[in-house]
């Protein structure tokens, strides 16, 4: 199946990784008018609990945005609007902006792909957390298997990509730490190999809307 990818990338301007969720809350309120996809909320204030087509990163220092499909689209109509980034009151001027648009072909095959995470995986939700407590070494590293294979094809699912193919995960990670909405959340650094396609800086697991589980395509 092929989706179109657009990317859309701030050179000249250097942000933490934290700072991805900034560039969220800023477009999203900036561009409320445009779209839900742009903060996964409705006009009622509802939620919009699909994965989420526009997403907002910090790779390498560097603000991205990556939209999918509609998402794609909706970054196109609104690039040129982007002037200036407004980071919690820092009124940062946009000097230069680089946009791609691609077609990906979303597929599981007998190929294997390396990926590594650029932003660290959020694989654990408050059920699967005190599970994953209780296991030893080798069974957490099957459980994290597991748990990516589920991530692809939410992935997948949200991308209306139906597969019949069996998804393999191999995972080599380590444990990190950071902060969520001001908790102090498990999360994982490292890399996988898998049968599955991804396109490149597309997000898998929790929050990807904030830049978690960036992934990239080890050539």
């Amino acid at each position: 199946m092929q989706i179109t990818q657009t990317t859309i990338q701030f050179p000249d301007i250097q942000l933490q990784t934290r700072d991805a969720h900034k560039l969220r809350g800023y477009f999203g309120n900036l561009f409320k008018e445009h779209s839900p996809l742009l903060h996964n909320h409705y006009d009622d204030g509802s939620a919009r609990y699909a994965y989420p087509l526009v997403q907002y990163k910090v790779i390498d220092r560097v603000p991205v945005l990556v939209g999918f499909q509609e998402g794609a689209g909706l970054l196109v109509s609104l690039f040129l609007k982007i002037r200036e980034l407004d980071i919690e009151g820092q009124h940062i001027p946009v000097l230069a902006k680089n946009i791609q648009q691609k077609q990906c072909t979303l597929t599981v095959n007998q190929q294997l792909y390396n990926y590594s995470f650029k932003t660290l995986w959020m694989a654990l939700n408050q059920e699967n957390f005190r599970k994953y407590q209780q296991l030893d070494e080798a069974e957490r590293g099957s459980f994290l298997n597991h748990q990516l294979q589920n991530n692809i094809l939410s992935f997948y699912k949200g991308l209306s990509f139906r597969t019949n193919e069996r998804i393999m995960v191999i995972t080599r990670l380590e444990e990190k730490q950071t902060l969520f909405k001001n908790h102090s959340m498990l999360a994982f650094a490292g890399q996988f190999t898998s049968n599955a396609y991804l396109p490149e800086w597309a997000g898998i697991g929790k929050a990807v809307s904030r830049g978690f589980g960036t992934v990239s395509l080890i050539k």
